[in-house]
Parts: C-alpha cells; sequence; structure tokens
C-alpha cells in the first residue's frame, strides 16, 4: 500500500482513526464512519487506504459523484489496485455510464486476472450494453474462479433465460440458491420462468419462497397475486399423490409448500391481499392498482375497482389498456361521467395504435368495426403473439372429421345454453367432436349434459396453453374451434400455439380477433355484409340464415309469476331490456327514457346487475325529466324462471352498440317482441340478424328516430302490437332461428368445407353457405 506519509506517530493516528471508522462502516452506521474517515483524512489527504475506503462508503451511501472523486483520487496515488478500479466500475454502473464502467472493469481484470467479481460485474454492464452473450462468457469465466458465487450464478441466469435458455437458466437459479439458501431474487425470478411458462402451481411455490426471505418484497408480492389469479380454476384436490411426491421432489428446498392449501381460500380473496401487500411496501406500484383493480371489477366490486384504476392513472397514467378497463368498470355501474370525452381519447389513442382498451370492452363503446380491428390487433400482439409453430406435415385424410370445441363454459353458462342440442345433432359418422374444457370443475344438468353429448370430454385445466395445443395435436384435430375469443377466461394462447391447422372462431367473441392464427369467423350476411369484410382478418363462413346457434328443447318453468311480486304495476306497458348494464350507453338511455315519456303508465323493467348501477341509472332517469319509479329492476334467477317472467313483458327495447345476443334469443323464444337499431359492427348486428332469421324484420330500425317511433308505435296501438304478437308465435315454429337440425346441417357443411379446402392445400377463403 503506497502512503505519502512516513511518519510512523501519523500512521498509526490515520489507521486508529480507519480501524474505529470500519467498524461503525461494517455494521452499518455510515454516519459515525465518515466523521472518522474524514479525520484521518486531515490528518492526511494523501493516504490511499483513506480515499478508497471514503470512496467505498459513499457509493454504499448513492453519493455517486463523492465516490468518483474518492475513488480516481486513489488512483493517482496507486494507479495498479484492482479493487479500486472494480468499485470505481460499480459507480460508473449505478450512473449508467455504462462503457467508461466496462473501461474501468477491463483494467481491473488486466491488473488481477483471476479477479472473479470484476469478471461478474463485467458482465452485468455487458447485459446492459445488450452485448448478451459476452456477458454470459464472462460469467462463466467468473465461475471457473469461485464456483459458488450464488450472485453470479444468479445473473447468469439472468443472461440465459434473456437468450431463451430456460433449463440451463433454472439450473443457474437452482445453483445460487445451492449456495445461498435465502436468495430471494432467485426463488423470484425461478418463480418468473414457471409463470412465462403458465406452469402456475411451480410458481407460486417459488414466489412464497422469495416471501418468505424477504417479506416486503412487493414484486414477489405482487406476481403471486397475478398468478393465484390463474390458478382460479385450477382444482388441486384432483391431483394425485404421486404427482405430488414427484412435485416435491424436483425443489431443491425442503420444506414442501402444498399447493392443495389454495383450496382452501377464496381466490380472489387471496390475490387482494398479495396486491395489497405489494402496496403497502411499494406505494407507487401502479401496475398492482391496475390489477388489484380488474379483481375487485371480476368480483362485481365496480366502485372500488374505479378507485384502484384512478390510483394507476395518477401513478402511471400510460399503462397498457388502463384507460379502457377504467371506463369499463364506469360503463358497468352506469356512471357516465365524461362519458363522450372519454371515448373521444379512446378513439385517438386506438387509432395511433396506443394499448388503450381491451378489444371486448371496444365493442361495447364503440360502433366502429375498424376501431374494433385495431383494438383487438394490439390485443393480441400484446398478450397472444403468434407462436412460430408449424406442422411437421399434414395428417392423413380422417374417415371423420375431428372437431375440437374449446371453452371455460361447458356448465350452466350462457354458450352451453345455446349449443348443448346442437353438441348433441353432430353428425357421428362424419365427425368426431372433442371438448376441451379448461372453466371450473362444476357438475351442473348442463356439464352432464353437454359431456355426454361429445364423443371425448378432456378436462385440460392444468394444462398450459402450450401443452393443450399439443394434446390437440397428438390426437390430430382437423379443425379446432374457440368458443372464448377475447372475452373472460379464455385461453388464446392454445390458438397461438396452433392447436390445430384449422382454427375457427365462434360464438363467444362477436367480432373479429385481428390474430393471424384464426383462420374463420362464422357470422351470416346481415352481421358482415360483403363490403364489410375489410374489417375482419379471417374469412367469414357465411351461414344462410343466422349465426346463432339456439336449443329448441330450451325450457320454460311453469312457475306463476305475480305482477307485484316482479316489481312491477297493476297496469300499463312494460318496456324491457334484461341486457347487462354495461350495454347502456347514455345514448340508448335518452332514447328510452323519451319513450317512457311518451307513453303514459310505461315503465322500463331492466336487470338489476348492481345496486349501484340501478341507483345512477334512477338519478339519470331523473335528470330527464322521468320519475325514478317508473325503472324497475329484475332480480337475477334461474333460467327457466327467468324465462317465465318474460311474459309479463311487452316489448324488450334492444341496446347499441352491444345489442342482445342470448337475451334477444330468450326473449323471442318466449313470445317477446325485441325492437333492434341495427349499428355498423357485428355486436351491434346480431338482434337483427335474429329478427331475420324469425321473420320479423319490422322489428329493425336504422335510425334513432325510427327506433324511438316504432316503440311508441307498438306501445300505443294495440291492434298492430298484437298482430305483431301472434306473428313472432307462428314464426316461432316455422322459422329457422329455432331449427337446430337445419343449423346443424349447414354449419357441418361449412366444416366440411373448410377441411376439403385445407386437404387440397388451399388457402382460407369466405364460405357462403346455402340454404
Amino acid at each position: 500500500m503506497k502512503k505519502t506519509s512516513s511518519n510512523p506517530s501519523l500512521v498509526n493516528q490515520i489507521n486508529e482513526k480507519l480501524n474505529r471508522g470500519l467498524l461503525f462502516h461494517n455494521s452499518g452506521q455510515f454516519n459515525s464512519a465518515k466523521i472518522l474517515y474524514l479525520e484521518a483524512l486531515q490528518l492526511e489527504p494523501n493516504y490511499f487506504e483513506t480515499l478508497q475506503l471514503l470512496g467505498a462508503l459513499a457509493a454504499q451511501s448513492g453519493e455517486w459523484i463523492e465516490a468518483i472523486d474518492y475513488l480516481t483520487t486513489a488512483l493517482k496515488i496507486n494507479i495498479n489496485n484492482s479493487s479500486v478500479y472494480n468499485n470505481l466500475g460499480n459507480v460508473l454502473q449505478e450512473l449508467h455510464r455504462y462503457n467508461e464502467a466496462l473501461s474501468s472493469y477491463n483494467k481491473a481484470i488486466e491488473l488481477e486476472p483471476n479477479f472473479a467479481m470484476a469478471f461478474t460485474n463485467r458482465g452485468n454492464v455487458l447485459k446492459l450494453l445488450g452485448r448478451t452473450n459476452e456477458a454470459l462468457s464472462n460469467y462463466d469465466s467468473s465461475l471457473i474462479l469461485k464456483h459458488d458465487s450464488a450472485t453470479t450464478h444468479y445473473n447468469r441466469g439472468n443472461v440465459l433465460y434473456e437468450l431463451g435458455y430456460i433449463d440451463d437458466a433454472l439450473v443457474s437459479f437452482d445453483k445460487a440458491i445451492q449456495y445461498q439458501n435465502d436468495y430471494s431474487e432467485a426463488y423470484y425470478n425461478r418463480g418468473n420462468i414457471f409463470f412465462d411458462l403458465k406452469i402456475f402451481n411451480k410458481a407460486l411455490i417459488n414466489y412464497d419462497r422469495a416471501i418468505e426471505f424477504d417479506n416486503e418484497f412487493a414484486e414477489a408480492f405482487y406476481n403471486r397475486a397475478n398468478v393465484i389469479y390463474e390458478l382460479r380454476h385450477v382444482d388441486f384436490a384432483h391431483l394425485d399423490s404421486d404427482k405430488l411426491i414427484e412435485y416435491q421432489n424436483i425443489h431443491s428446498y425442503s420444506e414442501f409448500i402444498n399447493p392443495l392449501y389454495l383450496q382452501d381460500f377464496n381466490y380472489f380473496d387471496e390475490c387482494l391481499k398479495s396486491y395489497d401487500k405489494a402496496i403497502v411496501f411499494k406505494p407507487d406500484y401502479a401496475e398492482a392498482y391496475l390489477n388489484r383493480g380488474s379483481i375487485l371489477e371480476e368480483l362485481g366490486r365496480f366502485e372500488q375497482a374505479i378507485t384502484s384504476y384512478e390510483k394507476a392513472i395518477d401513478l402511471k397514467s400510460d399503462l397498457d389498456f388502463l384507460l379502457g378497463m377504467s371506463i369499463n368498470a364506469r360503463n358497468h355501474i352506469c356512471n357516465w361521467l365524461n362519458f363522450h370525452e372519454n371515448n373521444n381519447e379512446l378513439i385517438v389513442k386506438i387509432e395511433n395504435n396506443e394499448n388503450v382498451i381491451p378489444p371486448f370492452t371496444a365493442l361495447a363503446i364503440f360502433d366502429l368495426p375498424c376501431i374494433h380491428k385495431i383494438a383487438a390487433d394490439l390485443w393480441s400482439k400484446s398478450k397472444f403473439p403468434s407462436q412460430i409453430v408449424t406442422f411437421e406435415k399434414k395428417y392423413s385424410k380422417h374417415n371423420k372429421i375431428k372437431l375440437g370445441y374449446y371453452s371455460a363454459d361447458f356448465h350452466n353458462h350462457a354458450t352451453s345454453i345455446l349449443m348443448a342440442e346442437f353438441f348433441e345433432l353432430h353428425d357421428k359418422d362424419k365427425f368426431e367432436s372433442f371438448a376441451f374444457s379448461f372453466g371450473p370443475h362444476k357438475q351442473d344438468e348442463m356439464r352432464l349434459r353437454v359431456a355426454r353429448a361429445f364423443d371425448h370430454f378432456i378436462d385440460v385445466r392444468n394444462k398450459s396453453d402450450k401443452d393443450i395445443a399439443i394434446l390437440s395435436r397428438t390426437l390430430e384435430i382437423d379443425i379446432a374451434i374457440d368458443l372464448k375469443g377475447f372475452t373472460l377466461g379464455s385461453r388464446t394462447g392454445i390458438f397461438a400455439y396452433r392447436c390445430a391447422p384449422v382454427q375457427v372462431n365462434y360464438l363467444g367473441y362477436p367480432g373479429t380477433m385481428s390474430s393471424d392464427y384464426i383462420d374463420y369467423l362464422i357470422a351470416d350476411k346481415t352481421l358482415i355484409p360483403v363490403e364489410s369484410q375489410k374489417h375482419y382478418s379471417e374469412k367469414i363462413i357465411y351461414l344462410p340464415n343466422t349465426y346463432q346457434v339456439n336449443d329448441s328443447k330450451k325450457k320454460i318453468s311453469e312457475i306463476l309469476f305475480t305482477r307485484e311480486e316482479l316489481g312491477l304495476p297493476e297496469s300499463g306497458f312494460v318496456f324491457c331490456c334484461f341486457n347487462n348494464n354495461y350495454k347502456i350507453t347514455p345514448e340508448t338511455f335518452d332514447s328510452w327514457m323519451r319513450i317512457l315519456k311518451a307513453i303514459k303508465g310505461s315503465v322500463l323493467w331492466l336487470l338489476e346487475g348492481d345496486i349501484v348501477a340501478a341507483q345512477n341509472l334512477q338519478k339519470e332517469a331523473e335528470l330527464r325529466g322521468v320519475q325514478k319509479c317508473r325503472l324497475i329492476f329484475a332480480k337475477r334467477m334461474n333460467l327457466s324462471d327467468h324465462l317465465a317472467r318474460h311474459k309479463f313483458a311487452d316489448l324488450f327495447l334492444d341496446t347499441l352498440p352491444y345489442n342482445a345476443h342470448t337475451t334477444a334469443s330468450d326473449a323471442l323464444w318466449t313470445g317477446l317482441p325485441v325492437l333492434t337499431l341495427m349499428g355498423k359492427s357485428f355486436a351491434g348486428r346480431v338482434a337483427a340478424s335474429l329478427l331475420h332469421a324469425i321473420e320479423l324484420p319490422e322489428l329493425i330500425t336504422y335510425t334513432q328516430n325510427e327506433y324511438e317511433s316504432k316503440a311508441i308505435e307498438l306501445a300505443a296501438n294495440s291492434e298492430i302490437f298484437e298482430k305483431l304478437k301472434s306473428k313472432l308465435l307462428e314464426k316461432k315454429l316455422t322459422s329457422p332461428l329455432f331449427d337446430t337440425q337445419l343449423f346443424t346441417n349447414h354449419l357441418q357443411k361449412g366444416y366440411q368445407i373448410i377441411y376439403e379446402r385445407y386437404q387440397e392445400d388451399l388457402p382460407p377463403d369466405h364460405i357462403y353457405i346455402d340454404s
């Protein structure tokens, strides 16, 4: 060590202060250490060790410029000290002066070729410079010199993961944990790998382990919440004991956190607890507020969701899809504050290709198919990018076309309620049907009926998207039909991995998915006129009557309600709309209020989706000069009873831009006329499609004025109205809408055509099925 003083007494005084300072330094008492170091510096300004320690202390305190001053001064005294060059490199790296840092590490290694930590640090800065392969080489060099460095194994794992070497990255994280059992960051990153691979049970175990060793690890709490959300449909009780033992043995730590404990929890409550913890330890964690809002929204706690979204907006307003999610929560409770201003802002941002709104939300806000296409394209590229997966060879032509239906809704859900009879009517001589169920483990009557209808019913809840795609390929599924699209509980990733050579979007999502891995969309000429095909990335399979399948066996309860029991007045015309509240826009509500004002004694019967929504709608009615008592709210009940109460309504008033879909066919099935205003988009033309199929085009209107005039005319003229109802009851029995066998024949013909095109190596094209 080079010293400028040759006075032994002075050197002893300096070293005494430095040694005392080191005691404070090592115990984290930085201020006390600094006082003693500065006293030593006053005794001798050019004492190398003092400058080195002051530089190290300044770096640990985040005083980067001061650290550089001390360290560079130290190097003027001793230009050949590798440790100082290494420390200087660390400070320069913190200041993002990466090239200077690299030079400093190079000098440290030049002076000391066996300096393992300098190799590690050089690897870190090379990674930051995007030179990942060089970074990996430096980590390897460091480990040759010091094989038990947990930090180096950890950093090496990060680079390997970035380079796509997943298995090797996991080995490196395992090594880091082997040499440092409480390495929370290594557990966390291992959890991230499993999360990305959608192996959620393993991800959860690693996040829990990270939190065990760092109970203020905000990011671990955040990702723990995300993985619990993904696990919400998984029933661990059905994992056999051998699997659990195998699962336990693959981990390097001894304490096995059994995922079975999750079955005793409310999944959403657990998610919220973890997000709340993340926010406690990181109050500016905008992403946690965003995801917390989405959970609250799914729980139906919309006001709390709005508060959480607003906090996220305050912190980081440009988070992907945040603005649209916030507006969607407001629309669920009919909170129309700044409705038009918000929508205009969304349009501008969507046209600028910004990730601002989930595509399903866009369907309910805009009657603009061009906007829907952009929103879907942005969503699919962000959330479900196409995976580069090709079929090694074409399947041999099957005697029966293998159809795969993929859904979370094979239970008492609108999708199964509509499709049950269709599944039962499949021509088993020509088709082999497979259900891939990734929804909740419900054993209700509809689940049992649907399961019996399929040739094969496969529960794939516990499988990743990729594994489901691989299973589908192993089974040689010819045509995969996605019944979810971009709706809640969907698994679009299955299709991004190409689970079948031909892939179709049907029923669940009324619009384009704007994804290069969805080949066809099932529709009809009312939904997608030829001039609108440009707004859809898929080729269209045009059915001759309507795209919507129905169950001709749907039961209507024989329960005898009274108007009083249903909260309806003894007399007066009853307009109704049993659509979800989020479909009601200010423009639609304006129309309804004008209609009520025109028909004395009339009421509007709505579905009570949320008590706050009901209260907001009552306030909006009064603002428009209509007494709030003229809005009646129907409680939710089972389907057959709900259908039975339809007979107390006179006219169903549809919504735009998102029409009644299942609710429209339910109304028509019970003999309740549906009046619609046809829009431009798929979602806004469904009711018109159904009315054409039941041969009641007179209930389709094309302008707001026509819609209101027609409603008033039907309510005011009992003769016209009774003729209309009689026609509806007649057409219900004779028109195509509820002829399930006819629909099945048409769609099966579509399947055969697209299968033959694939077999003939022809690209997807628009298909027109004859009536």
